[in-house]
């Protein structure tokens, strides 16, 4: 309750200064916008929706273009992170690729991925899905190298093959490692297909911020923000509960233990 309390009351102060020091004219709204402009803008795109189309359309296309990157890169991240930390020469191979690849700006991959499939979802979601992917990869690949060594070796003496080593062992123990990663790897989905949406799109929520930074409209620029900062906290919200859920077996660590 104390901590609810503290997080209601930081918003409010927040977001009532905001509000007092634009109306007093020591911030000027013009270009960092109002709480009440914010709030009335966004009743506008729920009520008559946006030049686009109806403003759930957009927050949809938005989402799906996340959640599909999101699935993707975490997928494809958990396979290769698991099957290079298990195999040292093919991760030793690929190193310096990776790397090279990983350095590349992702705004450039995302110009390359418009030009190359045009202004569809294809691209949004290659883009958020290369975003998840390097966050997911490392983290499996260094709880793979992780594994606590003597566990390892008790499941070998007591007759454990290679796969059971690896379902029972190797799995779970990076599997902490891979949840943790996930926690800030949809919030950088969103950003994929956000800035997909700014490079070139039909519908979104960052094709709405482009078109109102084009207007001069801060108001909007807000709003869609502050609906994208909701969208990430919902499923933030989905992640723990699905983090309790498969580490369920992990022992409680001391802060976990003080707070339980």
């Amino acid at each position: 309750m104390r901590v609810w309390a503290a997080r209601i009351a930081l918003a409010v102060l927040v977001v009532g200064g905001w509000q007092l020091f634009t109306a007093l004219g020591w911030v000027d709204k013009f270009f960092y916008a109002q709480p009440s402009g914010i709030w009335n803008r966004l009743w506008d795109y729920f009520e008559h929706g946006t030049e686009f189309g109806s403003y759930p359309q957009q927050i949809a296309t938005t989402m799906q273009e996340a959640l599909y990157g999101f699935l993707l890169g975490t997928a494809v991240g958990i396979v290769m992170g698991v099957a290079l930390g298990l195999n040292r020469f093919l991760a030793q191979v690929l190193d310096p690729f990776i790397k090279v690849v990983n350095a590349i700006p992702r705004i450039v991959l995302g110009a390359i991925f418009v030009v190359a499939f045009g202004v569809g979802i294809t691209p949004k979601v290659l883009l958020a899905a290369v975003l998840v992917f390097f966050i997911v990869f490392f983290n499996a690949f260094q709880g793979v190298r992780e594994v606590d060594r003597n566990v390892l070796n008790n499941a070998k003496v007591l007759g454990a093959s290679r796969w059971h080593v690896i379902r029972h062992v190797t799995l779970p123990s990076a599997m902490t490692w891979i949840i943790a990663s996930l926690h800030s790897a949809f919030g950088f989905a969103i950003v994929g297909a956000v800035v997909g949406e700014v490079l070139g799109a039909q519908h979104g929520l960052g094709l709405l911020i482009k078109s109102a930074q084009g207007n001069f409209d801060p108001d909007g620029v807000f709003a869609n923000m502050f609906v994208i900062a909701a969208l990430v906290l919902i499923v933030e919200f989905v992640i723990e509960r699905v983090e309790r859920r498969l580490l369920a077996w992990r022992p409680k660590t001391q802060s976990e233990s003080v707070l339980v």
